[in-house]
């Protein structure tokens, strides 16, 4: 492995020799503003995140609940553009040393070019991508060039996905797979439920990559729960609402920060 999947790599070994899950947190670019997405960022690290994958906005995020659909909209009217992300990546990446990915949607990356794109994620320090609606069969090209620059490849399973293509997602990724707790869109729920945990323990049966756990976590307590089957804790929704409930930017910075703390004690089992 090259380029900064290593970093990534290394850092979820680096929790799970702590015995313990990894926090990963995910906040839109350009949101509230592109600075301010920035601080943000930085500030879920000074609380504890181990990494953060930052949302390039898209105008129809299908896998998106309200919540980050309202942050992604802010983020837009302001204008924000892939030159943004990737400018967030670097800044949040050069601040704090720590992996850094862009979650985004296929269409974007196709009109701004593979070639392009990977090169200029690379550049900026980025450990890779989280592509949710991207399927294997379809994803030859991104591979090559994700590879080609040292960059992580992070498929989305469900529990609906059967164990071969589980097998086949597992074989095609790298860094880690991002394990859907519950078919549905992202948000904050009373539950993250067995579904899983099942899942999980299928898509480590299919293959070697470490499984993190995103959809519905919101706090310590579920935080907690994920942490004792999964190697990371995925959390975007909770963070999001934080800004957004917050009555001025400051307070939403303390806010993430004080959320990423909870929940870095909930992975850690001391919620």
């Amino acid at each position: 492995m090259s380029g900064n999947i290593q970093l990534l790599s290394d850092t979820l070994a680096a929790a799970k020799a702590e015995g313990r899950s990894a926090l990963i947190a995910y906040l839109p670019a350009g949101f509230p503003t592109v600075d301010g997405g920035i601080e943000a960022i930085k500030a879920v690290f000074d609380g504890g995140a181990d990494v953060v994958e930052v949302g390039l906005p898209h105008s129809d995020p299908v896998l998106d609940g309200p919540v980050i659909q309202t942050a992604d909209d802010i983020a837009l009217r302001g204008g924000v553009r892939i030159a943004d992300v990737m400018r967030t990546v670097r800044e949040a990446h050069r601040a704090t040393g720590k992996p850094v990915l862009v979650m985004t949607y296929w269409n974007p990356i196709d009109r701004y070019g593979v070639e392009r794109f990977t090169a200029e994620l690379a550049e900026a320090g980025g450990a890779g991508a989280i592509l949710p609606d991207l399927p294997v069969q379809e994803a030859a090209l991104w591979r090559e060039h994700a590879e080609k620059h040292g960059l992580a490849t992070v498929f989305v399973v469900a529990p609906s996905s059967k164990d071969q293509r589980l097998g086949e997602i597992t074989a095609a990724g790298s860094g880690f797979v991002y394990a859907a707790s519950l078919m549905g869109v992202t948000g904050t729920r009373e539950s993250v439920g067995a579904q899983a945990e099942d899942l999980v323990r299928r898509t480590r049966a299919a293959g070697d990559l470490p499984v993190c756990v995103g959809l519905g976590v919101s706090n310590a307590e579920q935080a907690a729960e994920v942490a004792g089957f999964a190697d990371g804790v995925i959390v975007g929704s909770a963070f999001v609402k934080r800004m957004l409930d917050a009555p001025d930017h400051a307070a939403g910075l303390e806010a993430v920060r004080a959320l990423a703390g909870e929940l870095a004690k909930g992975v850690r089992g001391q919620a």
